[in-house]
């Protein structure tokens, strides 16, 4: 089983930084996929209340829950404090979706233990994974 395998077996809850209200943006139509196929979605957005139906929070510290996988859907500049929020909420994976990729901060997070994901998209690995299966 490969690292990606794993991450998606083991946690199901997923704080998706940058999720969108905009049903035609990859955060949301992904968001939506994985919820539908049973995992927990925590957005996180400081311009909504709520999304896709249960509360929004403007960041990861104030998430009232333990959150597994920290999914990044922001500019790469933007990731470096979202890696120092995940970490200090002891998130145990780091998933920047497709197109961004912070090596600094993918290393600071592996540092802290976090297993770290650059340049994927969850939903498309989790129809490669399990379509197959």
């Amino acid at each position: 089983m490969d690292a990606i395998e794993a991450v998606l077996k083991e946690y199901n809850t997923i704080a998706v930084v940058g999720l969108s209200d905009n049903p035609w943006r990859p955060s949301h139509s992904v968001s939506a996929y994985m919820r539908e196929h049973g995992y927990k979605i925590i957005p996180v957005n400081p311009n909504h209340k709520t999304l896709l139906g249960v509360p929004c929070y403007p960041d990861l510290a104030v998430i009232p829950e333990p959150v597994a996988i920290v999914n990044i859907f922001r500019r790469p500049e933007a990731v470096p404090a979202i890696v120092d929020q995940a970490i200090a909420i002891n998130a145990r994976v780091i998933w920047m979706q497709l197109g961004v990729y912070h090596a600094e901060a993918a290393e600071k997070a592996t540092r802290a233990g976090l297993t770290v994901i650059m340049d994927r998209c969850i939903k498309i690995e989790h129809r490669r994974i399990f379509s197959a299966s």
